[in-house]
């Protein structure tokens, strides 16, 4: 009696090979292009996302690129590198979908006589004074503040009356009773100094910078392995 039983694949371990990966998942295996899309995702939402600066967007853009890429995968010969094939195709999705939005944008002389009370006061309201960029300028103050009591006293004090009260040289010289040499010295040192410290906590944070949390991850892997099995791409349960 004949088996009509399909052999059983081997299990994807998150290790695997690329060239396996893409073999199987070239084959209709959903697993292993999970695998890729979990090794991609953060490349591809942070690629995305600088073309489109919306979150939303770039989820979207990456889900289509990756739809696009699960198509492809046939196709796709190792001359270049995955990620850089899988980075092209999220580029361009994500810049026709900016140049689609832009097709959209209405002319400012239109804009302007507009009687749609939305568009006059996108037109009128200062950007500032909006809630979000409150919280932006306090955040920020606070870390130049933090920066700024970080500093030696000696350049702390000058830095102070210079940058910050607008002294001139010459006035902070008077005040504190050095010459305006080390005014300028001073100053130029503690600006420096916090160049260098605020460069250092930005490396520190850069890694997390748009982070690519669990959840966004899962969700975008859920998303296209769905349509990628309705539209016939995988024959995975």
């Amino acid at each position: 009696m004949t088996s009509h039983l399909q052999p059983l694949q081997a299990p994807i371990l998150p290790d695997a090979s690329e060239v396996e990966l893409v073999s199987r998942a070239a084959a209709g295996d959903g697993a292993a292009f999970e695998v890729l899309m979990r090794r991609y995702n953060q490349l591809l939402f942070r690629t995305a996302r600088s073309i489109l600066k919306a979150d939303a967007d770039a989820e979207d853009a990456v889900q289509e690129a990756y739809l696009r890429a699960w198509r492809a995968l046939k196709s796709f010969r190792a001359e270049s590198r995955l990620s850089t094939w899988l980075v092209r195709i999220v580029t361009n999705e994500a810049l026709g979908r900016l140049r689609r939005t832009s097709a959209q944008i209405i002319p400012l002389e239109a804009a302007m006589i507009s009687p749609d009370p939305g568009t006059q006061a996108a037109l009128t309201e200062t950007p500032d004074q909006s809630p979000e960029q409150s919280t932006l300028r306090a955040q920020l103050r606070g870390i130049m503040e933090a920066r700024i009591d970080l500093l030696p006293e000696v350049y702390r004090t000058v830095f102070m009356l210079r940058a910050v009260e607008e002294m001139s040289v010459e006035d902070v010289s008077q005040a504190l009773g050095i010459p305006e040499a080390t005014v300028r010295t001073r100053f130029f040192r503690a600006r420096s100094l916090l160049r260098e410290g605020l460069a250092s906590q930005m490396d520190t944070t850069l890694g997390e910078v748009f982070a690519f949390d669990g959840a966004r991850c899962d969700r975008i892997v859920a998303s296209v392995l769905g349509k990628g099995r309705a539209e016939g791409l995988c024959h995975d349960d």
